[in-house]
């Protein structure tokens, strides 16, 4: 009857961490080469301005922009060019009232200069004289020393996400490593008599391990790796030996299959066998995934997630991603839409309700109807586009309601 004690998903994840309060994951220095996708394990702080001067946004000539005032295409502006800017060059003239410096892309402003007026406004009368079409406000077409990022700025959060961009700006200020967390370790372990691999022949009675494919995906798209996974047949003692094998590689389990309370059912007497704490949880108030197990075992975390791929999807993104996210201080967000619900939904009052959805475009807005099927059919996710959240208060959805949908 302890299995019916089911918790909500949001004090399942208290007991995580409650549980696991003094555990972190350790963090390593790495090129920024191979920095892409990993979690910055510090805030970033620029020593320097970024740009470390006025930079020029276009091709044009640097000028004190109250001698473009009243400039036009009848009645131009007429300026006197003291020289060029070289690109990567301190110029060596400052500009003073009636003077023009031609001035590329990305060059340095010269002193005495508050604009750059664009080459296509302008117009050289010979090698000295230039007439200016168009005026210009002060600072136009001018990046100002430490408009991107200021020296003493934190130019980047502990718990980004490392992307093209973020490269891009640990470049800029100069820093060829960077301090990231290790990616968390997990060990995958399916079990059941009726499970085989992908490559074993198909039998009437047989199914194939879905399971430790689609959560090996979902672990590297969090930024994990998995340094095992295997098949484990129904036997406590089968099972004990694999999990303990897996304690010793890994920083979390997860078990997949055997998390109900039917006799053949071994996961949470192995979590319990192990030493520590074991199961503190049996049972989430989540729909689909109720049967969830969570654990420590060997000093590690240890989750027994349902046997159907939709339940153990559901259940990984909704409980183990938040889990990691949270001990790294992950600061990005779900990727979401909003959406007009084209269908009526009764859900089960209690249980956090996770409805697949499929999206279309109707007028320019988007709506979203249900994909309905089993836990146990993978052609269910294959079919959908995301899913809405139902919380245990709410008694469903209603037609012509807007949700945030949350994109797979």
């Amino acid at each position: 009857m302890e299995f019916f004690n089911v918790v909500s998903i949001r004090d399942a994840g208290r007991k995580i961490l409650d549980n696991f309060k003094d555990y972190d994951f350790e963090v390593e220095e790495v090129s920024i080469l191979e920095a892409t996708d990993r979690i910055l394990a510090e805030d970033i702080v620029s020593d320097i301005n970024v740009p470390e001067f006025n930079r020029s946004t276009v091709d044009g000539y640097a000028i004190k922009s109250e001698d473009s005032h009243g400039a036009s295409e009848s009645v131009p502006s007429l300026l006197n060019i003291i020289g060029e800017v070289k690109i990567g060059e301190v110029p060596h003239k400052a500009i003073r009232s009636g003077e023009a410096m031609y001035i590329p892309t990305g060059a340095m402003v010269p002193e005495g200069a508050d604009g750059v007026v664009m080459i296509e406004h302008t117009e050289k009368l010979d090698d000295h004289s230039l007439m200016v079409y168009k005026p210009i406000s002060f600072n136009e077409n001018i990046i100002q020393k430490g408009d991107d990022i200021k020296k003493g700025e934190v130019a980047l959060k502990k718990g980004r996400r490392i992307n093209p961009e973020v490269v891009g700006v640990l470049a800029a200020l100069g820093i060829s490593k960077v301090k990231v967390y290790k990616k968390p370790r997990f060990y995958i372990i399916s079990t059941g008599d009726e499970i085989i691999d992908i490559d074993e022949k198909l039998e009437l009675g047989k199914i194939r391990d879905i399971n430790s494919y689609a959560l090996y995906s979902l672990i590297t798209k969090l930024g994990g790796s998995v340094v095992g996974k295997s098949i484990v047949k129904d036997n406590y003692d089968l099972l004990k030996d694999e999990v303990e094998k897996a304690i010793a590689l890994s920083h979390i389990v997860l078990i997949s299959g055997g998390s109900s309370v039917g006799t053949r059912d071994y996961t949470a007497k192995v979590i319990n066998s192990l030493g520590g704490k074991g199961v503190f949880v049996h049972g989430i108030s989540i729909k689909p995934g109720k049967p969830t197990i969570i654990g420590e075992g060997g000093g590690k975390l240890v989750f027994g997630l349902p046997g159907h791929p939709v339940s153990s999807i559901i259940v990984f993104k909704a409980v183990v991603e938040p889990y990691i996210r949270n001990k790294m201080g992950i600061v990005e967000y779900k990727p979401q839409v909003k959406a007009i619900m084209d269908f009526n939904f009764h859900s089960h009052p209690g249980q956090e309700t996770y409805q697949m959805v499929k999206l279309r475009e109707v007028d320019g807005e988007i709506h979203a109807s249900p994909t309905f099927g089993k836990s146990g059919m993978i052609s269910l996710l294959a079919n959908s586009d995301g899913y809405i959240v139902i919380e245990p208060h709410e008694e469903g959805v209603y037609k012509g309601e807007e949700r945030d949908v949350y994109l797979l």
